[in-house]
């Protein structure tokens, strides 16, 4: 039960809900069964069919339409008399700027992905508006709260980067089925179905190409004179045989690892392919998003393991579908986990390629958790980790300071708890982004573009969206509706001229100032020269460091293996990050020493007891406990 003040708190409050999802649906109940009045909502995704097994408020009938929309209009029938405001948006449009966040109490996140949350935590801080964070992955889950100047903001601690696969691994030695699938998702399938013009690291060159005009001839253009089966055996032989066979004449890249078997069309089946290989009739009834090549095939279990030969049918005869029925979609497509013909394509494409590579095979199951980076959801965690926020918002919307936590939810006990409550830390003063610490950033400065800088860095990494570079009083770079076209030209070309050669040109010893006028974000970054990189390690040819300690892969005996948690006891796998989606993995932080901020408080109280009054030399001792 309520206390009169908790309730006076909630019924005054104004609440600001990002995320209508997995979360935001049990979120957005759970408020309004506590009494809040007064509910805003932002979520800029539909509904689609694979959200409805945990994303209660939605219905088949709402496929297509949009989440906050629907999620509104859901809860106002048992909860009529209170108002809810939906916005089907992305948050990092202006028109969610620092003013519209100061008219709320709290902030509260769902989110589903690691740049949206950035963005967000940026502008509470801007905006002095508390926020509680959420995520779960299947049975794991946590609730975290930021206040300006007395918890860690968001991005205090280190967030996992997006894994990523060097290019040569992926296109010429794959050791593990992941490599497949990215080889098959975001090169084959992009290659022939997406846009022709967009960069690929296939190879688009036939083996008969002896004269300059076969050679700069696209393998994977359709000839006239070709019918579905022939491109599509090509297109096949191409691939898995020929580029293959061309990746084994290089002996030296052989030398220590296993060597590839190149898979031909002939190599694969019996002189009856064609009878073989599915009846491209069977599939002309539907509409074109449910055609399926394993129906068409009667393959009817998705977590069959397929042999090389029904992995081979199905790709053929995908291809035939896609060129046949959906061939006005031909040269816009990217992949999506919800088409299903897209993820036929490229479970069989990736199987075959593992077969090829000594690589165990995956069911089309397995293969599509992988490729749409899936992790399965638990409703009850989500209603769980949704009752936590409730609770800590109420905490925010009173002050109560001293009894903040950040909950997390442990998959197995813990000290007899699975939910484990931790004071929150304070403000990490090597952070960027609430501590304003300068950052490093080791270029070579005579062949990087401020480009490389923009979108490597500025954007990429530092997730900026309107910015700024200035070096001293001399304006880089800026992007903006109200700018002059010549500013614009301007600005344009400075993207391409080389950092020394800039205007005002950058080399080692610079500093350079950038802000994000949106977010209200400015922080400098010393630059550094240096010559060389490290292209397996450092693909990006720069490094930025110095605010925060990058999750190492192994740290104290620890291991973090892709979407797992942490090897060690689930007790010092907290407190834990989430990335990604609402349902999506949650990753360990580094163990160490942390101050919580009871710690700090008596600490600094004990120190001035000992010290003259108007000391500003506290020094505050790390405990050894950890969380």
């Amino acid at each position: 039960m309520v206390s009169e003040q908790q309730l006076s708190a909630i019924k005054g409050s104004k609440v600001l809900m990002v995320g209508a999802g997995g979360i935001g649906c049990e979120l957005l109940k759970t408020l309004a069964l506590s009494g809040f009045q007064d509910i805003h909502v932002i979520d800029m995704d539909t509904i689609e069919v694979s959200n409805l097994n945990r994303q209660f408020l939605f219905r088949q009938s709402h496929v297509g339409q949009s989440k906050a929309k629907v999620a509104r209009d859901a809860v106002l029938k048992f909860r009529p008399n209170i108002s809810i405001t939906p916005y089907h948006a992305n948050v990092k449009d202006p028109d969610f700027n620092v003013d519209f966040f100061k008219q709320f109490n709290v902030v509260l996140n769902g989110l589903d992905n690691l740049d949206a949350r950035r963005h967000v935590n940026r502008l509470c801080l801007a905006a002095g508006v508390p926020l509680v964070e959420s995520g779960t992955t299947g049975f794991l889950g946590q609730v975290t709260v930021h206040v300006k100047g007395r918890t860690e903001c968001y991005e205090c601690q280190p967030k996992p980067a997006p894994k990523t696969y060097p290019v040569c691994t992926i296109t010429s030695t794959p050791s593990k089925f992941v490599h497949c699938i990215v080889w098959a998702k975001d090169l084959l399938f992009a290659k022939l179905f997406g846009d022709k013009n967009q960069e690929n690291d296939l190879n688009v060159h036939s083996k008969d190409g002896s004269s300059s005009s076969k050679q700069a001839e696209d393998v994977f253009e359709r000839h006239k004179e070709e019918n579905l089966e022939q491109y599509g055996n090509r297109i096949y032989d191409h691939v898995f045989g020929y580029n293959t066979e061309l990746a084994l004449s290089n002996e030296e890249t052989w030398r220590n690892r296993n060597k590839p078997r190149p898979i031909y069309v002939k190599d694969v089946f019996s002189s009856d392919l064609a009878s073989q290989n599915g009846n491209l009739d069977k599939s002309s009834n539907g509409d074109p998003p449910s055609l399926s090549a394993m129906a068409s095939l009667g393959l009817k279990n998705p977590q069959d393991l397929w042999s090389l030969k029904e992995n081979s049918k199905v790709f053929l005869e995908a291809l035939k579908l896609f060129f046949s029925k959906r061939e006005k979609e031909i040269g816009n497509l990217s992949f999506d986990k919800d088409d299903q013909l897209a993820v036929e394509f490229v479970t069989a494409a990736a199987n075959i390629r593992a077969s090829s590579f000594g690589i165990p095979l995956h069911s089309l199951f397995e293969a599509k958790g992988i490729a749409g980076n899936i992790v399965h959801a638990v409703a009850t965690t989500n209603a769980i980790i949704a009752g936590l926020i409730v609770i800590e918002a109420i905490k925010v919307l009173q002050h109560d300071i001293k009894n903040y936590r950040m909950t997390y939810c442990l998959e197995h006990p813990s000290r007899k708890m699975l939910l484990m409550p931790v004071e929150p830390f304070e403000p990490n003063k090597s952070c960027y982004v609430c501590s304003e610490t300068p950052l490093d950033l080791d270029i070579n400065t005579h062949r990087s573009k401020l480009r490389d800088i923009v979108d490597k860095i500025v954007k990429a990494k530092l997730g900026m969206n309107l910015p700024l570079i200035m070096h001293r009083s001399a304006l880089l770079y800026e992007v903006g509706d109200d700018l002059e076209e010549d500013e614009v030209a301007n600005y344009a070309a400075n993207l391409e001229k080389v950092l020394s050669e800039l205007p005002t040109p950058v080399t080692g010893g610079t500093i350079l100032t950038v802000e994000d006028l949106q977010q209200e974000l400015k922080c400098s970054i010393n630059i550094k020269h240096r010559e060389e990189f490290d292209e397996e390690k450092e693909p990006d040819g720069m490094i930025l460091s110095g605010w925060i300690q990058p999750l190492a892969a192994e740290k104290n005996g620890k291991t973090t293996v892709d979407n797992e948690v942490s090897t060690s006891s689930a007790s010092e796998a907290v407190p834990l990050l989430t990335e990604d989606d609402d349902d999506l993995r949650i990753i360990p932080t580094i163990t160490g020493k942390k101050r919580k901020l009871s710690d700090v408080a008596n600490e600094r109280k004990n120190k001035r007891k000992a010290e003259e009054p108007n000391s500003k030399n506290d020094v505050v001792l790390l405990d050894d406990e950890k969380f």
